[in-house]
């Protein structure tokens, strides 16, 4: 599973990060969380404000800090697809 955080790097950005790397470890799954820093990515989903969360290519959440159990639904739903 491919996890994509994209933000600039502002502590909003890094704390979703954080989030999302403690919702991988709770669910015990494998996954690459990759951080995305690159404005002209970040524009190819159509984000406008950062944070945001993609999950196997979906946009998840945008402008917001997700709640882990947020995340945490987010990766069970893509287990469940897989």
């Amino acid at each position: 599973m491919k996890i994509e955080v994209l933000g600039t790097g502002c502590a909003r950005c890094n704390t979703t990060e954080e989030i999302v790397k403690q919702a991988v470890r709770d669910a015990g799954i494998e996954a690459e969380v990759v951080k995305v820093k690159d404005i002209r990515e970040i524009a190819k989903y159509g984000v406008m404000v950062t944070p945001a969360v993609v999950v196997e290519g979906k946009l998840k959440s945008v402008g917001k800090i997700p709640e882990l159990e947020e995340v945490l639904e987010w990766i069970k739903e893509r287990s469940d697809h897989a």
